[in-house]
């Protein structure tokens, strides 16, 4: 038989009548206490002490948090399964859970506006068209001939201006800075060359020489502000290094730069006056509306 002393605790295994380390007399070992499983169903009707425990500890977390009153009795909390003839019965009744309901009411109907386009096709001379067959557009021989003449007279009066300057003791230099001042002051002389003969005269000299005229697209002689667009379109088509000319070729009228700022165009016919009737082109329309 295994003894323990009362007073030391040492595990004694011989038949000793006392304890070997404090002379105390020994007790035997009690019998281990039976599971908590089998003594379930003997104590508290049945239920197992574990329940009890759980349910006791949290009757007292309650009544520390102030969530329940002293008096108020906290009700055990439901350990009991539900049987399996009880869940399916249940599964019978119901084998698909319930869907929720759709939403019942009329369905509302939302109109969403996008922005209409902008219709640009009221406006002025809105189509840079020539809109008669009598007055047809020059062609781009008779205007490149006219460009030549005028890009020698131009040259002329830039040598003119050169010769002047150095008779009278300025000194020509050909460095960057100073080829700079030189194509800045032929832009100069280019921009008011095109700006005061086409806005006084209505064309320059080399146009003149070979019998051409800058018209409207209705073919008579154009207005005033209409000129000072097509000067302001020489200038810009001189500042890109003559693309504004260049884009003739591409263009489905021949027209320039220019002439599509403008409103305008270079013809070799006679313009139209105003008590001459107008002849429609079929492949062209008014831009008046």
């Amino acid at each position: 038989m295994i003894r323990i002393c009362s007073k030391c605790g040492a595990l004694l295994l011989d038949d000793s009548e006392s304890c070997s380390f404090c002379n105390a007399p020994p007790e035997p070992i009690a019998k281990p206490r039976p599971p908590a499983a089998a003594r379930a169903g003997s104590d508290h009707g049945g239920e197992p002490e574990w329940r009890l425990e759980v349910s006791r500890r949290l009757q007292e977390y309650r009544e520390r948090r102030g969530l329940v009153r002293p008096n108020e009795s906290q009700s055990g909390l439901p350990f009991h399964a539900v049987a399996d003839d009880d869940l399916t019965d249940v599964l019978r009744e119901h084998p698909h859970p319930p869907r929720p309901s759709s939403r019942s009411g009329k369905s509302e109907r939302v109109e969403i506006r996008v922005q209409s386009e902008l219709d640009f096709s009221s406006g002025l001379d809105d189509r840079a068209h020539p809109q008669t067959a009598l007055v047809p557009v020059a062609t781009l021989a008779e205007r490149r001939w006219a460009g030549a003449i005028d890009f020698v007279f131009l040259a002329l009066t830039c040598a003119g201006f050169l010769g002047l300057f150095r008779s009278l003791g300025g000194e020509i230099l050909l460095d960057k800075t100073n080829a700079v001042i030189y194509m800045v002051i032929a832009y100069l002389f280019y921009g008011l060359y095109f700006s005061i003969f086409i806005t006084l005269a209505g064309s320059t000299p080399g146009m003149q020489l070979r019998g051409l005229s800058v018209v409207r697209l209705d073919g008579h002689f154009p207005e005033t502000r209409q000129l000072l667009w097509r000067s302001f379109g020489y200038l810009l088509s001189g500042a890109t290094l003559a693309l504004g000319f260049v884009w003739a070729i591409w263009d489905e009228d021949r027209f320039t730069w220019q002439d599509r700022m403008s409103h305008t165009y270079i013809t070799a016919a006679v313009p139209l006056s105003d008590s001459e009737g107008l002849e429609v082109s079929p492949e062209h329309t008014f831009a008046h509306k």
